[in-house]
């Protein structure tokens, strides 16, 4: 069964999302499924492709009185309240009755398992990563648009299995001298085995032809995109990374919501600069924005510019910017070639947040520096000339031998 549902990933990623509102999607690089799920392995947790092996790491389970709950219900321990048995397969049932079976998994997959005791439900855990497996071939080869009720009842075992609270375990992000970023073994979340399949699931949900964008915003509503933004900061970076490419999807199909997911991934960055300066997402944000930025319309809109202005620019100061650089630098560059205007506004940027004291910071800015002035027309190098000169002047005075 498991070797089945690899078989099945696809392959390739689409390249690019037209969009009314001046933007699109074209991530530089969308591995197959099946690579993806290899990458998002840890060390610490193996190989997540032997679903059978990581089924057991869990224990208990919540009550069926709360599967109502579109929140991540509080498992309490103990015994399910009702027999958890595996449901008939799908190839087992007439035609007539397959999607009647499908809502009947899905409610099913509504039970959310406790998995910090590796103990407890096994037998319960496995029938259920069993079924999210079916469920997951089921949307996949769907013939006929999904209606209402089976929309809602799968945007309900999403919403039940995915929308959690984090760790509240506080990530240091610890810089050291020269703001080189000292290795840590990120925090890998022992439900892996089943959010995996659930947000393959989402994945295959989203991007199914037989979804219909208009019917289903109604349930991938404002709510449902806003929780999925809050699960970016994640320390588990193979999370990180199916939602970097489901927000993708959802940006693409959706383009009903592309002002808000915009507008809510500025808000992140709001609160991040000027508040926290710690999220775990910032790098996957940045790589899906570098690729709405590729995708904008000529000229420019002023909200797309005061983007630049307000959030971009400003996150050269946080004390953990290597973290993001490169992605910063890529999103940076993209509006500079888009509007070779905007190369003055971007070199006055860097100078107001230039490091003074820390070499390792200011090679990075050097180096960001050499990407913009590559795009930069004569017009635009001689309005910032002078005070660009002068900071180059004083690194060339630097006693780092990389500065000077």
């Amino acid at each position: 069964m498991i070797k089945n549902f690899l078989n099945k990933l696809p392959k390739k990623q689409v390249k690019s999302a037209e969009s009314r509102d001046g933007g699109s999607l074209a991530l530089s690089s969308n591995a197959s499924t099946t690579s993806r799920i290899n990458s998002a392995s840890g060390a610490r947790s193996g190989n997540v492709n032997s679903l059978e092996n990581n089924s057991t790491q869990n224990s208990g389970v919540n009550h069926g009185n709360k599967l109502h709950d579109p929140l991540r219900s509080k498992a309490n321990g103990s015994s399910p309240p009702v027999p958890y048995e595996a449901l008939p397969g799908f190839r087992d049932v007439p035609s007539a009755e397959k999607q009647n079976l499908f809502i009947r998994k899905l409610s099913m997959c509504c039970v959310v398992f406790d998995f910090t005791d590796p103990t407890k439900h096994l037998n319960e855990k496995d029938v259920k990563r069993q079924t999210l497996v079916e469920l997951v071939d089921y949307v996949s080869s769907a013939n006929g648009k999904f209606s209402d009720v089976v929309l809602q009842e799968i945007v309900r075992v999403v919403s039940t299995n995915l929308f959690r609270t984090l760790s509240t375990q506080p990530r240091e992000n610890k810089v050291l001298e020269g703001l080189d970023v000292e290795e840590e073994e990120p925090l890998m979340d022992p439900a892996w085995p089943h959010l995996q399949i659930v947000y393959e699931f989402l994945l295959r949900f989203v991007t199914s032809p037989e979804t219909d964008a208009k019917l289903a915003k109604r349930y991938v509503d404002h709510s449902f995109i806003l929780r999925l933004l809050d699960l970016f900061d994640s320390e588990d970076p193979r999370e990180r990374e199916y939602l970097k490419t489901v927000l993708h999807r959802i940006y693409g199909k959706f383009m009903v919501h592309r002002p808000f997911i915009r507008k809510t991934i500025n808000n992140i960055f709001y609160r991040f600069i000027f508040e926290t300066e710690k999220h775990n997402g910032i790098a996957e944000l940045l790589e899906i924005l570098g690729s709405i930025i590729n995708g904008f319309a000529l000229p420019l809109k002023e909200e797309h510019k005061l983007f630049l202005v307000r959030a971009l620019i400003p996150l050269h100061k946080p004390k953990c910017i290597p973290m993001y650089h490169q992605q910063l630098t890529y999103s940076i560059t993209q509006f500079v070639e888009k509007d070779c205007k905007l190369a003055d506004t971007v070199i006055r940027g860097l100078l107001k947040y230039w490091p003074i004291t820390n070499s390792s910071k200011e090679v990075m800015f050097l180096g960001e520096l050499e990407e913009v002035l590559e795009a930069t027309q004569p017009p635009e190098f001689q309005r910032c000339m002078v005070p660009l000169f002068r900071q180059i002047g004083r690194c060339m005075s630097s006693s780092h031998f990389q500065v000077g």
